[in-house]
This record gives structure tokens, C-alpha cells and sequence, in this order.
């Protein structure tokens, strides 16, 4: 008797089952502050909203709107302190390789001091949406989907087929993006950039979920996606960094350190824009998205 093929819906779950695990494993670590815990906990939000919204259509209308909407407030209670985190270590480490002209020591510590301040501030934001029942009600939710998935019918399809077919789709969405950021002008340029990375990263998770079935080319998939979503995560955090930087009230007192470490801001995203176009050049290859 020949083995019933996997579908789509069964690949989908399995997907979302995974996250689930790693999302209601964090909760302790996270309140425990341990390292990364954020981070991953922030993740796992991330690519279950995107498993829920990439194949959307796999789901009757309207059963998991609710449930994107709560992860993303999730995430989003989760951001501030992750990103103060990586923001504050990432210009104190720069700071100190500035000439010695520049009071490297002094710029490091005083980015240390603002970074260690603001991430207190913070922090107890993040253990109260932990602690609160909507946090309780979000994994609730993603209990009583995983007991009784609301699939339609084209769920059923054939995994492979319909794998790349969302693939090749993800694939044109953030072709499009690419190609409007590469061609704004610089008053639209950071935030068209910011928009085609979260379709990189839409897409890699994409081949994630794929790659169970798919193996080696979806891997490939993911890999090149994932290429193209950290040269734009580059982008992004030097331009995040430049803004911080400019709206730091000890800058007055160090002007030339904290300029110098301005201009290696502005440096770092021309870097990244001008690598983007050899970067996606491989990623949008339509051979990628085939996955069998």
C-alpha cells in the first residue's frame, strides 16, 4: 500500500506545533532575564505570524486574524528591550575601536551607561506582558488551534506543489520591494528598505517551513533570503543607531567620538546599500523557489 503523500496543511502544522514549543518554553527564561531568552522568544512570535500570514489561505477566513494581531503585540513588548540590548552593544564595541583622539574608552562607557539605563527602564515592561492574561490568552490560543486547525479543503493539496508555489510567490513580493527601495529617493530610501527586508525575512521563513519536505532546495532558499534580510538588517540597525546617536544628550560632551562614530553609521548604510544589489541578485534567481 503505497504512503499517503504529505500535504500542505500537514507541513503547515507541524511549522506552527514547533514554534509553539520554543514560544511556551521561553516564559521562565525570559522573566529569569537569562541570555538570548528575548530574543528567541521574540523569534518565535515572528515566524509563527508569519506561518499564519503566508498561508493564510489555508486557514477558513477569519480564525487567525486575532492570533497575529496578539503575537504581534507580543513581540512587540518584547522588542524594546532586545533592541536597546543589541543597539547599546553594538556602538559601545564600535566606539572603542575609534583613534584614540576620540576618547574611545569614554564614549564606550558612557553608551554602556545610557544602554544599561534604558534597558531597566524597560525590562519591566517585558515581565508584565508575561504575566498578564492576555499573554495567558495568546497560549491558549495557540493550544486550541493546534487541537482543532480551522484548514479548508486546498490544505489537503500536495505539500511540494504548493510549497513552491508560495515560495516563488514570497520571492516576487520582496523582488517588488527591493526594486522600490534600490529606485527611492532619500526621503523615502530607509523606510522602503525597512519594508523589503521583512519581506526577505517572510520569505526565509517561508523556506523554513518548506524544508522538512523540501530539504536541500528550500534550505538554498532560505539561505539566499536570509542573505538579503541581514545586508538590510545592516541597513536598518546603522540607521537606527545613526538616530540615537544624534539624539544623545552626552554627545556635547565627547563631539568628536561621537561624530566620528555618527559617520561610520552613514558609512555602514551605503555599505549595505551597495551590497544589495549583488546580494539579491542571487536570491531572485526563479529556479530558487523549485522545490520538486
Amino acid at each position: 500500500m503505497a504512503k499517503p503523500e504529505t500535504t500542505v496543511g500537514q507541513v503547515l502544522m507541524a511549522r506552527i506545533e514547533a514554534q509553539a514549543e520554543v514560544l511556551a518554553g521561553l516564559d521562565d527564561a525570559v522573566r529569569a532575564d537569562e541570555p538570548d531568552a528575548v530574543h528567541r522568544m521574540r523569534v518565535a512570535c515572528r515566524r509563527l505570524r508569519s506561518a499564519l500570514r503566508t498561508f493564510r489561505r489555508l486557514f477558513a477566513p477569519g480564525t487567525t486574524e486575532h492570533l497575529v494581531a496578539e503575537l504581534r503585540w507580543l513581540a512587540g513588548a518584547l522588542g524594546g528591550a532586545r533592541d536597546l540590548e543589541v543597539l547599546a552593544a553594538r556602538l559601545a564595541a564600535q566606539a572603542r575601536e575609534l583613534p584614540a583622539e576620540c576618547g574611545p574608552e569614554r564614549v564606550a562607557a558612557a553608551l554602556e551607561r545610557w544602554g544599561e539605563a534604558e534597558y531597566h527602564r524597560v525590562r519591566p515592561e517585558v515581565v508584565a506582558a508575561l504575566d498578564s492574561p492576555r499573554r495567558r490568552a495568546l497560549g491558549e490560543a495557540l493550544t486550541a488551534l493546534l487541537a482543532d486547525p480551522p484548514l479548508r479543503h486546498r490544505a489537503a493539496r500536495p505539500a511540494l506543489p504548493e510549497l513552491s508555489r508560495v515560495a516563488a510567490r514570497e520571492q516576487r513580493r520582496t523582488a517588488d520591494r527591493v526594486r522600490v527601495a534600490l529606485a527611492a529617493g532619500p526621503e523615502d530610501r530607509d523606510h522602503a528598505l525597512h519594508e523589503a527586508r521583512k519581506a526577505a525575512k517572510r520569505a526565509r521563513y517561508t523556506g523554513e517551513t518548506a524544508t522538512p519536505v523540501a530539504g536541500g532546495p528550500a534550505e538554498r532558499y532560505a539561505a539566499r533570503m536570509k542573505a538579503v534580510q541581514e545586508v538590510l538588517g545592516e541597513h536598518q540597525d546603522a540607521v537606527v543607531a545613526a538616530a540615537t546617536l544624534a539624539a544623545q544628550p552626552v554627545a556635547a560632551a565627547e563631539p568628536f567620538g561621537y561624530g566620528a562614530l555618527y559617520g561610520r553609521q552613514l558609512a555602514a548604510e551605503q555599505a549595505a546599500r551597495e551590497r544589495l544589489p549583488s546580494v539579491w541578485q542571487q536570491a531572485g534567481k526563479r529556479t530558487l523557489a523549485r522545490f520538486g
